[in-house]
């Protein structure tokens, strides 16, 4: 299949174009790397060293044997997107590039309305593209199970049945999402689900529990290491505990820590994503996946980051700074997710396996980590409208960065 991926610079695309190239699918990508711009915006980097776009393409064609095509460009310029579109034809087009962070759409009203213009008019030329020069292409978009929200039901794949006042129906399960970036999923799965019946395009609406790991099969080389991020706007909480126990720092789940989320190893998730290309939706259906692994709180994460890091010879300590954000810090979490299974998913890494493979990495570039230490705390508050210049005060002068090419996160350099 030949298969398009939005945001193929990203922390998933990157690993998915590989996990494809290495199946014999032929591979395009698109990207304009505002991600590197906007992490090096509130002053961090990937902890591991990112190299310039032409350089890991040349690596892929080095390690895989296999060419990666790329258009450098913006899903926001509808022109570009149909001329893309119309030039490729894909077979499935996987949609990754959005504003993917919760605490950096909520950092003050600019940054609220930027994430949900752009998120939503990038979903929305793509529909339209696609009807135009590809309709029967296959749209694989990234959701987040964060759009549920956590009711205090069993959340089902999207839809359920529901029985009021003597009549039933199947309707799209609520949302009840926590951040401004969720909102715009949201949105997003809407416009997806209106689009495809009245199109009769197809469909798929991943609903992603969140990623952990740095490395795939295919990752075999360190030039082609995916991002990781590690600071509290960027990163996750698996990620920050990490990084907090590499450098010396106390790990920090927020508020009680009793928070639950689904969680899926990268690879999995790799897994689960070419599932659904290779198992496509049919013209006219819009199908959602809950795509995780397993739930578990975020002390759980913690305890489990302690215990690895004790195994490096670190001593982490665990605390319980207040939570910057509104939510709630116990309840009921309880997702179903029988369908990739249905597709032949099957679970091939454990949490803590993943955790001592990001370690030996992450000690390895603990230096990075070291050098913006002051990232990893909470600066990004849901309730206050400081974010912005607390942002603002911690973003190292530009002389800070490194040069394009040496591992830092500036804009790639022209692929010309």
């Amino acid at each position: 299949m030949k298969v398009l991926i939005t945001g193929v610079d990203g922390y998933s695309g990157w690993p998915l174009a590989l996990h494809l190239l290495a199946r014999g699918h032929e591979v395009v990508g698109i990207d304009n790397f505002v991600t590197r711009r906007r992490v090096s915006e509130v002053g961090s980097w990937s902890a591991t060293p990112i190299p310039s776009f032409p350089r890991r393409l040349a690596a892929v064609k080095e390690v895989l044997g296999r060419d990666l095509a790329f258009h450098r460009g913006d899903l926001q310029d509808f022109d570009f997107v149909r001329d893309v579109l119309a030039r490729e034809r894909p077979d499935a087009i996987v949609h990754l590039a959005e504003q993917r962070s919760a605490p950096y759409s909520m950092i003050d009203v600019h940054h609220a309305v930027t994430t949900q213009v752009e998120n939503l008019t990038g979903t929305l030329h793509l529909l339209y593209a696609m009807r135009a020069v590809c309709p029967d292409a296959h749209l694989v978009k990234m959701g987040t199970m964060g759009e549920y929200g956590t009711p205090n039901v069993d959340i089902p794949e999207g839809f359920f049945e529901v029985e009021f006042r003597g009549r039933k129906d199947t309707l799209p399960f609520p949302r009840r999402a926590g951040s401004w970036y969720h909102w715009s999923k949201v949105f997003d799965s809407g416009d997806v689900m209106f689009a495809t019946g009245i199109w009769n395009l197809r469909a798929t609406d991943v609903m992603q529990g969140v990623i952990y790991g740095i490395r795939t099969p295919e990752i075999t080389d360190r030039r082609l290491l995916t991002r990781f991020d590690f600071d509290e706007t960027w990163g996750t909480a698996l990620n920050r505990f990490i990084a907090q126990a590499v450098v010396g720092l106390p790990i920090t789940p927020y508020g009680k820590g009793g928070q639950r989320r689904g969680f899926i190893a990268l690879e999995d998730s790799m897994q689960s994503l070419r599932l659904a290309i290779e198992h496509p939706a049919s013209p006219g259906e819009y199908r959602v996946l809950n795509q995780f692994d397993a739930a578990y709180s975020v002390n759980e994460l913690a305890e489990v980051a302690r215990r690895v890091a004790a195994e490096f010879g670190l001593a982490a300590t665990i605390e319980h700074p207040p939570d910057p954000r509104v939510e709630a810090e116990d309840h009921y979490y309880q997702p179903i997710h029988d369908r990739l299974v249905g597709l032949g998913y099957r679970r091939t890494r454990e949490l803590e396996d993943v955790v001592r493979e990001i370690f030996r990495d992450l000690i390895r570039y603990r230096k990075r980590i070291q050098a913006r230490r002051h990232v990893l705390a909470a600066t990004t508050q849901w309730r206050s409208e400081d974010s912005a210049s607390a942002l603002a005060a911690r973003a190292p002068a530009p002389t800070a960065h490194p040069a394009p090419g040496t591992g830092g996160e500036d804009p790639a350099r022209s692929l010309a």
